[in-house]
């Protein structure tokens, strides 16, 4: 077909393009097809039929234009050859007129039939005072619920159990209409005057779809900048209670027209239990209902609570089964460490991990708890009060984010279960029930020796990848180097893998004298002991045990996540920004892209000329004045006034930017995850809503009303 386009637009000069160059880096105005190859079902966008071909073409008016004498020249054509194609085009004229009567038969019964639908579009039939005042209504629930969305408002009241017998309360949609009309709104007045005082003005069927459409409206605004800009990557949080059903995050990071990295929510996907079902569906809603070409698609990363990991990882298989080139990375957004102790498949792992955020946010809603806490710390470091100010200083900040976040919990456990032990043992009235019930439970938890164990073994395991893991998030530089480091870093813990006997009873001498320290007793799992009751033969000391049930998979599943996670792609991406300037000026210019550039050669507007580009590239910086600094960031790169004299160059740092591994530079384009956990926490379970959601996080994106009402009527009629 691609071809077929070719000859028909006589351009000698793409004949020697491939389907694959033609379709990525050409485009052909609509004005050259005729309108029954132009599908509209689509409310959204309008998309040629799979079978169609360009046919409309001026071909003389350049004879006319003296201005035209340097433009593209025009194959000539034979008089056989204009005879041919003048036959293709009547017997093709004479198939769609079939095709169209065909058609028309079969829809006898529609009342408006689709070539109607676009002779009135044409024509712009005036419309009716009827049409004009059902519009305006419209129009003006529509404002009411963009409002509600953008103020967190929710769609409903009062619930009717706060409410005496017999009393009615409008829901918080119904009573803005109210105000609305009280305010002067004459359209809905005239709507309204004549209804009963406690009928719903406007059904919750209505309202659901009217919010589908704002959704769907206010989304594709940011998808067509996705869509302009070719490339981009998929990005998950993690699963969200959303009125009593689980569902994913999607985020998507793209460079706009300005060369901003921007990452930006686009909507919730309801989670399926089964990952082989959730990966089909993921899938479908990205490419069918979002109308994204995964074939664009460079990056995935899927931030997960623990237990989620394994699940969201059969999706990034399935992904990568179809689009090889988007690449499977972690996310800026979260720290190695806690990205691989999140997907270790042992529970032990999954509940400390549980309980270390529980500690974290009791402590974080209450300053009081977290003075009781600065004063545990005083004079447990009395004889270190720089350790001592050091950890206060942490306790205030979101330490369960950190690297060394294992780290900080074992200094930091003594501390805390004493401060929760005072709190749970305290007879006075300077505690509230629910804190003291929480921090007794907490206390408990934490004094467990399965906990501190697990804690401790953490710790030491991922020691080894922490350095690494704090590069990764680093400068453009850093990530670079850390690139090249991961061989080291997992050398070591195969080597750890080797002498486990060794390196277990290191770790568990030192899980056993925290424990010590802390009144623990030492002892297997109360779970394990039941089910070995009766059991004579079992002869388990704790120190073996956990070696076989928490240090060895522990290991064993850092080393394989570690290597599935910076596969051999992502490695040559990561090597790919040595482009940097900064990067480029560390290894003394003497770098060779070409070679790790080969994975995105088809994303290049000019792969012919790239070697002798980036010898220019690297030329530039070299022989760069004394009072010009190397630009450090990507950001930077792509800000450059003269990058459009490196075509080649730009595409691939923008391709490099939107890996999810890379951080967003400027943090004002990284507001869509701020936002999605700033409505998490602000709005009641109960009372989300996926569709005002969206609303409320883009809150600042352009939308068209009059588009908005225009659908609606089409859809619902």
């Amino acid at each position: 077909r691609c071809q077929r386009w070719v000859e028909n637009c006589r351009r000698a000069d793409l004949e020697d393009k491939t389907p694959d160059q033609l379709n990525k880096h050409y485009r052909l105005c609509a004005k050259h097809f005729e309108t029954s190859m132009i599908c509209r079902s689509s409310p959204y966008r309008t998309v040629l039929r799979d079978n169609a071909v360009p046919t409309i073409f001026d071909l003389t008016s350049h004879l006319n234009n003296p201005h035209s004498r340097h433009r593209k020249r025009i194959k000539e054509l034979s008089e056989d050859e204009i005879r041919t194609l003048k036959q293709q085009k009547i017997d093709e004229a004479f198939e769609r007129e079939q095709a169209t009567q065909e058609l028309n038969e079969s829809n006898e019964q529609n009342t408006v039939p689709e070539e109607g639908g676009e002779e009135q579009e044409e024509e712009a039939v005036p419309l009716t005072l009827e049409e004009r005042e059902n519009k305006d209504y419209l129009k003006s629930l529509f404002e009411i619920l963009i409002l509600m969305g953008k103020q967190n408002i929710p769609l409903d009241g009062h619930n009717t159990d706060e409410l005496p017998e017999g009393i009615f309360a409008s829901d918080n949609f119904q009573a803005l209409l109210e105000y609305r009309i009280n305010a002067g709104d004459e359209v809905l007045r005239k709507r309204f005057e004549m209804t009963a005082v406690n009928l719903e003005y406007c059904s919750k069927t209505q309202q659901k779809q009217m919010l589908e459409i704002c959704e769907s409206c206010i989304r594709e605004e940011t998808l067509r900048e996705v869509r302009d800009s070719h490339f981009f990557s998929i990005v998950t949080d993690e699963v969200v209670d959303i009125a009593g059903e689980e569902h994913l995050p999607v985020l998507v990071r793209f460079v706009d027209d300005s060369h901003n990295l921007r990452e930006e929510f686009i909507g919730f996907l309801p989670y399926e239990a089964d990952p082989e079902i959730l990966a089909v569906k993921f899938h479908t809603t990205i490419t069918e209902k979002w109308g994204l070409n995964m074939e664009y698609c460079r990056g995935q990363a899927y931030v997960v609570s623990s237990g989620f990991a394994s699940k969201m990882k059969v999706v990034a298989t399935r992904l990568l089964e179809k689009y090889p080139q988007a690449v499977y990375t972690l996310c800026s957004s979260c720290a190695l460490n806690i990205w691989l102790a999140k997907s270790v498949p042992v529970v032990g792992v999954s509940i400390a991990l549980g309980t270390i955020e529980e500690v974290y946010c009791l402590f974080s809603q209450s300053p009081q708890l977290l003075v009781e806490l600065d004063n545990t710390i005083s004079v447990l470091f009395q004889n270190n009060e720089e350790k001592g100010k050091q950890l206060k200083e942490i306790c205030r900040s979101q330490w369960t984010g950190r690297h060394d976040v294992f780290e900080v919990l074992v200094d930091l456990m003594q501390a805390l279960v004493l401060c929760l032990d005072a709190v749970g043992n305290d007879s006075s009235v300077r505690w509230n029930n629910l804190i003291a019930g929480r921090a007794f439970v907490l206390s408990s938890a934490l004094t467990d020796f399965d906990f501190i164990v697990t804690v401790v073994i953490l710790k030491n395991v991922l020691s080894f990848t922490r350095a690494f893991g704090k590069n990764l998030q680093g400068q453009t530089s850093d990530v670079f180097f850390a690139a090249g480091s991961l061989t080291a870093v997992l050398h070591s813990l195969n080597e750890v893998m080797e002498n486990i006997e060794v390196y277990h009873e290191f770790w568990f001498e030192e899980a056993t004298n925290l424990a010590t320290k802390l009144d623990v007793q030492i002892k297997l799992p109360g779970k394990f002991r039941r089910s070995q009751q009766g059991n004579l033969d079992s002869e388990v000391t704790s120190e073996n045990y956990y070696k076989e049930v928490l240090s060895v998979p522990t290991l064993e599943h850092i080393i394989q996540e570690l290597k599935d996670i910076f596969s051999e792609q992502h490695l040559k991406a990561l090597k790919c920004l040595s482009l940097v300037p900064s990067v480029m000026g560390q290894l003394k210019f003497n770098t060779s892209e070409e070679h790790h550039a080969d994975m995105y050669k088809n994303d290049l507007p000019n792969p012919d000329t790239l070697s002798a580009e980036l010898h220019c590239w690297r030329i530039k910086w070299k022989h760069r004045g004394k009072d010009i600094e190397l630009p450090a960031t990507i950001y930077e790169a792509l800000h450059l006034p003269d990058i459009k004299f490196f075509p080649n160059v730009y595409a691939l740092l923008k391709v490099l930017c939107i890996l999810p591994v890379m951080k967003v530079e400027n943090e004002k384009y990284e507001i869509g995850r701020k936002r999605l956990k700033a409505y998490l926490k602000n709005t009641l379970t109960e009372q989300r809503s996926s569709n005002l959601a969206l609303l409320n996080i883009n809150l600042d994106t352009k939308h068209d009303l009059d588009l908005m009402v225009d659908t609606y009527i089409k859809l619902y009629p």
